[in-house]
């Protein structure tokens, strides 16, 4: 288990993405003016604790690997499927639970129905994905790696 802790490409990620969850509950804490610690499990938000880790992940690989060693193409190739999802396929899916939901209350609300509700939070705005990436970028560069 100390192997792995002290593994940068391990450690590293793992942090961005702490980092990045904590980070939602102090956004989500202060708009909303309570404490919000339910989102320390949660997907969505800003910033991407998703692209956090894998921007991090990259820049580790790329920093002890070399841009131009094939494990860095692919970290790349990995991170930008990540966040493409993040801001496509997933946001699409919370969009449309947000409108399934908003059916689903008026429907069951006039026959007296109770209706567990979809998760609406599940994608980024491309700014929560590039507000992760740049915290994934600058743990990678920054932290001291042997």
């Amino acid at each position: 288990m100390s192997l792995l802790f002290g593994n940068p490409y391990f450690v590293i990620p793992l942090v961005a993405w702490a980092i990045a969850q904590a980070s939602k509950v102090i956004v989500d804490s202060v708009l909303m003016h309570r404490l919000s610690v339910r989102r320390l499990g949660t997907a969505g938000g800003m910033p991407s604790s998703h692209s956090a880790l894998v921007v991090s992940l990259t820049t580790v690989i790329g920093r002890l690997q070399g841009v131009d060693s094939p494990l860095f193409a692919i970290a790349l190739i990995f991170s930008t499927v990540v966040m493409y999802d993040a801001t496509g396929v997933r946001r699409a899916a919370g969009q449309q639970a947000m409108i399934l939901n908003r059916l689903l209350d008026d429907i069951f609300a006039h026959q007296g129905f109770r209706q567990e509700r979809l998760r609406e939070l599940i994608g980024h705005t491309p700014i929560e994905v590039v507000a992760g990436a740049l915290l994934g970028f600058v743990l990678g560069i920054g932290w001291h790696l042997r």
